[in-house]
């Protein structure tokens, strides 16, 4: 993978790609949705499709016989291919496609939501980038789904390469956030289908509720989004009412149950910060041992910031840069990480600046 890979990769998830006689991905969902994954250079990029500002997007991809080639201003660049997950022909044994389960992310990761809906999701608290009930509106997924359901998927889905998994959920009433139900499908897929585990979650009051994940995953994301105080307030109000030091205290928490390089916690880049905040932020997550995962913001049609328009690759490029530095620094690495969207990969670039 060479540095132009790299920088191809930064430049189609900030201006998107058009693509036409192929199918455009998921509309809606709890991480980067309304994209679909490439691979090219040697590496893997999960690039916005369906966005309305990809319709302004230099790049597009058009089918030539049985490959597809990605062009940009309307001249070749390169070949291209998308995964084509087997498992997606199947369905469950009460009847349920797979692809309505779980999805495959990046090349060999295995995504799903447990509980499709959010608290937050129609009251003024709500993440503005976030469209995990526009999955279910638009009949794409279920509801909730169970660990017999998830299992099965995911033994199908490891017979088709799929090497770890990574479960996410809406923040569910109570006070363990949904903890407890992502502790009971994270302890059937590690015992019974051998994979490793990532889960996804709220920050809880009770610290303790962590423990119950230890045995249940091997690395976890607790996502602050932002480390401005005025973006976060704008963009992530729930997230904001909880506070950093909330989420200072799961971190710490967490390294202390798995490790060095196995938390993480998404960083969004576009959504009126500064350069410095996600630097200074990115090095104080890995200070703590955890993993700053940076992304470019994905406006998400459906959503609160539909009309937004991700940062420029130069500023990503600038930020990548930076945060690699950071990464060396404390010893991070992607490839340290056991599962879950840091040891994917395709929704950011950060792990291709890594440096060796």
């Amino acid at each position: 993978m060479g540095r132009d890979s790299k920088i191809l990769k930064v430049e189609l998830q900030s201006l998107g790609v058009k693509i036409e006689a192929v199918e455009k991905g998921r509309k809606g969902g709890a991480g980067p949705a309304a994209g679909r994954t490439l691979i090219f250079g040697g590496l893997k990029a999960n690039v916005p499709t369906l966005s309305r500002f990809v319709e302004s997007s230099p790049y597009s991809i058009t089918p030539a016989d049985d490959r597809y080639i990605l062009k940009k201003d309307g001249k070749p660049i390169m070949e291209v291919s998308f995964p084509a997950p087997k498992f997606y022909g199947f369905k469950t044994k009460d009847g349920i496609p797979y692809w309505k389960i779980a999805l495959l992310h990046g090349d060999d990761c295995l995504a799903t939501t447990v509980v499709q809906r959010c608290v937050y999701w129609n009251t003024r608290a709500r993440c503005k980038f976030c469209g995990i009930e526009l999955s279910l509106q638009h009949g794409m997924t279920i509801e909730r789904k169970t660990a017999a359901q998830i299992l099965e998927v995911a033994l199908a889905a490891k017979d088709d390469g799929v090497k770890h998994v990574t479960l996410t959920i809406g923040t569910v009433p109570g006070p363990d956030k949904g903890i407890r139900a992502l502790a009971e499908v994270g302890k059937v897929l590690r015992e019974e289908a051998g994979l490793p585990v990532h889960v996804q979650f709220e920050p809880p009051r009770r610290l303790e509720l962590l423990d119950e994940l230890y045995g249940c995953a091997d690395t976890v994301g607790a996502h602050i989004e932002s480390f401005d105080a005025t973006t976060l307030r704008e963009i992530a109000p729930c997230k904001a009412a909880i506070g950093f030091e909330r989420y200072r205290e799961t971190w710490r928490r967490c390294v202390s149950l798995f490790g060095e390089n196995q938390v993480s916690s998404f960083l969004i880049v576009g959504v009126g910060e500064s350069d410095a905040s996600v630097i200074k932020g990115s090095e104080e997550l890995a200070t703590l041992g955890v993993y700053p995962f940076v992304v470019p913001l994905r406006p998400i049609p459906g959503t609160l910031l539909e009309d937004a328009i991700p940062p420029p690759p130069s500023r990503m490029l600038r930020i990548y840069e930076a945060v690699a530095d950071i990464l060396k620094d404390y010893g991070l690495s992607w490839r340290r990480c056991k599962a879950g969207c840091v040891r994917c990969g395709a929704c950011s670039a950060i792990g291709d600046f890594e440096r060796a």
